[in-house]
């Protein structure tokens, strides 16, 4: 297993790590947990593209990668109350969407590459769930919102992207 892999299996091992810490109420650990967890994404991307040691495990993992740590974090903030439900359902939906696509093009030997907004609506997640982490009153708490919102905007982006850009995949079925 290669560098940039070894970095995103670590990003899903230290998703129930953060887990623990958040629901201990240790919210600097999981901060600290989630900022490194986020690094690696960052690292393992830059890593392959710089040596190419790009690989369908890397690419299916990655964004699965991100995928269960940002949604680890967002079902804890629904159950602390945090942040409502019907968010993670709609960001969720997105998924869903966007994975089943991603299927029905796999099977006809397709690869569908993420979009620069899917990328954009990952990036506001991964601000949006420190400053969430964190929950302090003031200006913390206030970009917490903010972010939330605007990667809540960017899912439907994104989403609507997708599937206006892939509706051929929807044709004839």
């Amino acid at each position: 297993m290669n560098l940039p892999n070894k970095l995103t299996m670590a990003r899903i091992i230290a998703v129930p790590i953060f887990i623990v810490l958040y629901m201990k109420g240790m919210s600097y650990a999981a901060f600290a947990v989630f900022i490194l967890a986020s690094l690696t994404d960052m690292l393992d991307g830059k890593i392959a593209r710089k040596y190419k040691l790009i690989t369908n495990f890397g690419k299916i993992m990655d964004p699965l990668a991100d995928k269960v740590l940002v949604y680890a974090a967002f079902c804890l903030f629904i159950e602390k109350g945090v942040m409502p439900g019907w968010m993670l359902t709609v960001i969720l939906a997105r998924e869903f969407i966007v994975s089943g696509v991603r299927t029905v093009a796999a099977a006809e030997g397709t690869v569908i590459a993420a979009a620069m907004s899917g990328k954009i609506k990952t990036v506001l997640q991964m601000i949006a769930v420190p400053l969430l982490i964190l929950d302090t009153p003031g200006i913390i708490h206030t970009l917490a919102v903010i972010f939330l919102w605007a990667s809540l905007i960017m899912t439907i982006v994104s989403g609507a992207e997708y599937v206006i850009g892939n509706r051929h995949m929807f044709a004839d079925r």
